[in-house]
């Protein structure tokens, strides 16, 4: 199998290496269009691959077209603009009352904006220089309105998120279990999701699991009250701390908290500084810090999950078809789906109750328009995308927003 990993100058690589030494990788392609930055990751990738007995070809280069070619999966994980547009997101949307963050809401949409025509663009050159069958794994944020753009332009594409990982992780240790043994079942949008049950060798343990370890998975659904969890039975992941605690977060946000791009970036520039050791041949403890816990779990289970067809059960982005109901089937959802060399199908899905679906159509209408928006560039699209999104919502904001959003897009 030959891997392409576009955006590999993230401090993320390193976390992504170290999951695909247990795959069976020919050639691994690290694409980054920062020289040095690509020069000091790629270099601690190198040692890292040495050290495991990588015994397949590592590429370093900073021409697109040399990194896809052949390519049987591109794994895509960039961040247009970098830490300095997300700290724009975190903090543009302030000025007019609504909350700043970098996936959701008005600063998501903005993101939307700069990422989607860049991520189309590698995937059209993907489709003419990769493998004839090559899949898209998108772990660029928003990840669901990416992977709708991608499918939306026909290719293979699958969008991943850590966010149900995360769990699976907590509740194995908890528990005392191998990872393998359970399923989250996590439904919703892209950081728009609930664990609605948990199964354990085809047993839900969710009931068990609020009872004996509500408290904690109240903490990993962003800090919310463990009476909101009781009351609607679920877990919320802790994106929806923006929905369910608004105001809260806005009274934060508004009396000067740091914004999370100022800590990511002082995070990156002492992993940079590590990463740049040349005795350092494993990942440091930081990385845990910056974010993405298990990402490279995710990313390298989907992947041998594509090339061998094995069946296996992953949280993937993909299309709704019939799964949810009250979802149009084109709409892109985060479900569990069993995985082969044909993609990923939705496992069936119980009905959502109306307090979660009516938040679900009400985001999935405004990620149709962002993403409209995003491919055509029209401003009305960009003012319907903002009115439609229960974070913003209201059209005395929506061209103030749009003014400042675009004045960052195209900066």
């Amino acid at each position: 199998m030959r891997v392409a990993v576009v955006g590999a100058g993230s401090t993320y690589t390193p976390e992504l290496v170290s999951g695909l030494t247990g795959v069976d990788v020919q050639r691994l392609a690290l694409h980054d269009v920062d020289a040095g930055r690509l020069e000091v990751v790629g270099g601690l990738a190198a040692r890292m691959l040495a050290r495991a007995g990588f015994g397949g070809e590592l590429e370093l280069a900073t021409d697109l077209d040399r990194a896809l070619d052949g390519a049987d999966v591109v794994l895509v994980q960039i961040r247009v603009g970098g830490q300095t547009a997300r700290l724009s997101d975190e903090t543009a949307p302030l000025a007019c009352g609504c909350i700043g963050q970098e996936t959701t809401g008005a600063g998501g949409f903005a993101k939307a904006l700069r990422t989607v025509p860049v991520v189309l663009d590698i995937a059209r050159r993907a489709r003419e220089l990769a493998a004839p069958d090559a899949w898209i794994v998108d772990f660029t944020n928003p990840v669901g309105i990416v992977t709708r753009a991608l499918l939306d332009d026909g290719h293979r594409a699958i969008g991943l998120c850590n966010v149900a990982i995360g769990f699976e992780r907590a509740i194995a240790r908890w528990m005392g279990v191998e990872p393998e043994r359970l399923v989250v079942d996590q439904v919703g949008l892209n950081h728009l999701t609930w664990v609605r049950a948990v199964w354990l060798d085809e047993r839900d343990v969710l009931a068990d699991l609020m009872a004996t370890h509500g408290d904690e998975l109240a903490d990993m659904a962003g800090g919310l009250p463990r009476s909101l969890l009781d009351e609607l039975g679920v877990v919320p992941s802790y994106y929806l701390r923006y929905f369910y605690a608004h105001d809260e977060v806005l009274a934060e946000q508004l009396a000067g908290a740091t914004p999370r791009a100022q800590t990511v970036a002082e995070i990156e520039r002492e992993l940079l500084e590590m990463y740049a050791d040349p005795t350092l041949s494993s990942k440091p403890a930081l990385l845990e810090r910056r974010g993405g816990a298990f990402y490279s779990e995710a990313a390298t289970r989907l992947v041998a999950s594509l090339a061998s067809g094995d069946g296996a059960v992953h949280v993937v982005d993909v299309r709704n078809g019939p799964a949810i109901a009250g979802l149009a089937g084109d709409d892109v959802v985060e479900l569990p789906a069993r995985v082969d060399r044909e993609g990923a199908h939705p496992l069936p899905q119980p009905a959502l109750s109306p307090e979660l679906l009516g938040l679900v159509q009400h985001v999935a209408a405004y990620e149709r328009l962002a993403v409209a928006a995003a491919v055509g560039g029209e401003r009305s699209a960009a003012r319907r995308a903002l009115l439609a999104h229960p974070l913003v919502g209201q059209w005395g904001k929506v061209e103030p927003l749009l003014d400042g959003l675009l004045s960052g897009v195209h900066a």
